[in-house]
């Protein structure tokens, strides 16, 4: 399950960024300090971080050099009122991976957010996804049906990624929808979802893996249950 860490001193922002990126199948942790933060990263369970630079206790810039100083591939967008040529030069020369500016869209935000965590699926998605007959490798994007390989569209690959991701949880369509067209289109026919899932089923064979669940969207069923 991916975990957002979110770091913002403003109560009333951090609440309506938890509220904004909570998804079902993704835990979000907020705190507003960068002794509080440095707490939670020694868990070792965060996924992606969303960082104010102007903290209390110091400059979230600081907190984003630990952090990248530990793990290079932990993605960090730094949300922050500094909005100079200099000031988001210098973020993201520092490894910030993106840098919004306040006052900002949540719209934008989820999706620059998403598409972050999407890069982070494909680095850490090397790992095969095995169920059965079905043999997904989605770092060398190759997709086997009972043996046999299998060619699927872009679009294909990010549904049945986010669908084998989150194996034996229903994903919304909205998820979903957002997931696979959220970079740049700005109407999608919910019935393109409805086709793609289709398509994907036909190509695997998989009519029993993925579960239509009626008025909320699809699952990857897992072998055992």
């Amino acid at each position: 399950m991916e975990q957002i860490l979110i770091v913002e001193d403003d109560t009333t922002l951090n609440m309506g960024l938890c509220k904004a990126l909570k998804e079902e199948s993704r835990q979000i942790v907020s705190c507003e300090s960068i002794f509080e933060a440095r707490q939670q990263l020694e868990l070792g369970s965060v996924s992606f971080v969303l960082l104010d630079i102007n903290l209390p206790d110091g400059s979230g810039l600081n907190l984003l050099k630990e952090i990248k100083d530990k793990d290079s591939k932990m993605p960090v967008i730094l949300l922050t009122a500094n909005d100079t040529d200099t000031d988001i030069v210098l973020g993201l020369e520092q490894g910030a991976d993106d840098y919004i500016t306040k006052p900002f869209s949540l719209a934008v935000l989820r999706a620059r957010v998403n598409t972050q965590l999407r890069k982070l699926q494909v680095y850490n998605g090397g790992s095969e996804f095995k169920d059965g007959d079905f043999v997904f490798d989605f770092r060398n994007m190759t997709f086997s049906a009972g043996g046999i390989n299998v060619e699927l569209s872009k679009t294909e690959q990010k549904l049945l990624n986010v669908l084998t991701d989150n194996a034996g949880i229903t994903v919304k369509r909205e998820k979903l929808i957002d997931r696979l067209w959220s970079d740049g289109a700005e109407y999608v026919d919910e019935n393109a979802l409805s086709v793609t899932v289709k398509r994907l089923r036909d190509k695997l064979s998989a009519q029993d893996k993925i579960k239509t669940v009626y008025g909320l969207g699809y699952s990857w069923v897992k072998q055992n249950g």
